[in-house]
């Protein structure tokens, strides 16, 4: 179902991929290419391979039956059947092999394309391809930030002006409202199948997400260690990582807050986005501040959707973007890293949606209330492992963050991960109750 693209397109986006993850692993020394056994993080040598792997496995091998490089690395680089403790210990190649590998599989995949417009098959395959090297960029950034590495140099840089907004709540009308996405989309990710109605109440949702100077309040009024804030589950997680605040979080000497970015230590900028909170964490600020997470049909109904003509329901019509159907610039999202981290919530005017609702594409992920499930209609695409093994277990976000690569992010993008996961980049808006 995907659209055929130029494979001229393709060519510039696996070629940028691979810059992006060149830029990441830059500066780096053996050690911290390998780092120490986390359940957040892989070690850098294995994911870059892992990378090249999947290139080589989907494209070259599964669809146009080229022979291994060698067989031996179905045994060390496929993410399924490799667990994660071990990735540390497996006979990982050199980090010039490494680099020699994943030279020739691009090579050869980008050689056999040819020129003019490429096939469906291959429209789809080689940016899916893509797509999971951008993940995995996403990821080798929040490692640095994990493992207080120096921030990474990107070949360009971006600095946002802040702008004034009013605070409070949009009002989003009920209705029928249709996510998921159709078969002519230009890229189809399988966990998007297929668009179907959803009714949905009126409800409101704040304009921004939730801030540090908001968040700050929740974590001196002692609401990490106020039981009647937190679930079960986020209770016997926040008692097992003795949490008392955010994970970068630290008390100044005069008695404040600053926060860890990569490795340096900086004042807490308090009109920028809560970022690296989890789910619980995102839940117990909701219960003290007498909130809620938003549905993820919520979400992108606030996201895309627009009124009728008198206001009184959602209209059938639906954006391709919050701000319409202009593609992402740096006037409307902060993506693809060159800020190097989050903005002010009141920057970027032009990137509201029909009701007013700012930065729905970028800044920070946003934590929603729904469990990943599958819609109706789903079937799994060529690689059957990317959705299906974690339906049911993880939590929906929406949106993108400052690292998510703008070729691959919609608003109706579907992320998902385990309600632990702070090391992520993650934030959340709150709707009323």
């Amino acid at each position: 179902m995907t659209q055929p693209v130029p494979v001229s397109f393709l060519s510039s986006i696996i070629q940028d991929a691979h810059k992006r993850s060149s830029e990441l692993i830059s500066g780096l020394d053996a050690s911290q290419l390998m780092g120490p056994k986390l359940k957040t993080v892989n070690p850098l040598r294995w994911e870059i391979g892992h990378v090249a792997w999947f290139y080589e496995k989907f494209i070259l091998r599964d669809l146009y039956g080229y022979a291994p490089y060698k067989p031996e690395f179905d045994n060390i680089y496929d993410s399924i059947e490799i667990p994660h403790e071990v990735r540390w210990d497996l006979p990982l190649l050199p980090m010039d092999e490494i680099l020699e590998y994943i030279e020739c599989i691009l090579d050869r995949c980008l050689s056999r394309l040819g020129h003019g417009t490429a096939s469906e098959i291959d429209s789809y395959i080689y940016q899916f391809a893509t797509f999971h090297e951008d993940m995995h960029t996403e990821a080798y950034t929040y490692s640095r930030q994990i493992l207080a590495y120096p921030k990474p140099i990107f070949s360009k840089s971006e600095v946002f002006l802040n702008a004034n907004m009013a605070p409070g709540d949009s009002f989003v009308p009920g209705g029928y409202f249709e996510i998921g996405a159709k078969k002519n989309e230009r890229f189809i990710f399988d966990n998007e199948k297929w668009a179907h109605p959803v009714l949905l109440e009126p409800f409101y949702i704040c304009k921004a997400p939730v801030t540090n100077r908001d968040y700050r309040e929740f974590v001196v009024d002692g609401g990490y260690l106020e039981r009647e804030f937190w679930s079960n589950d986020g209770w016997d997680w926040r008692q097992t990582e003795q949490a008392e605040c955010p994970v970068y979080w630290q008390r100044s000497g005069e008695g404040d807050w600053i926060v860890r970015h990569f490795d340096t230590i900086e004042d807490l900028h308090l009109d920028q986005p809560i970022i690296h909170v989890n789910w619980y964490e995102a839940n117990a600020y909701c219960s003290w501040a007498k909130r809620r997470l938003p549905l993820e049909a919520e979400w992108e109904a606030a996201a895309l959707g627009e009124p009728s003509a008198d206001g009184s329901v959602l209209a059938k019509s639906k954006r391709k973007f919050p701000w319409g159907d202009v593609p992402c610039d740096t006037s409307l999202a902060n993506l693809d890293g060159y800020a190097l981290g989050p903005i002010d919530v009141g920057a970027l005017p032009e990137s509201d949606s029909a009701f007013g609702c700012r930065q729905m594409i970028g800044n920070v992920w946003e934590w929603t209330a729904s469990t990943f499930k599958p819609f109706d209609g789903f079937s799994p695409d060529a690689y059957k492992d990317y959705s299906q093994p974690v339906f049911y277990e993880t939590k929906v976000l929406r949106g993108g963050a400052w690292a998510t690569r703008s070729r691959m992010i919609t608003a109706r993008y579907r992320n998902f991960y385990t309600p632990e996961r702070r090391d992520v980049l993650a934030g959340f808006r709150t709707c009323s109750l």
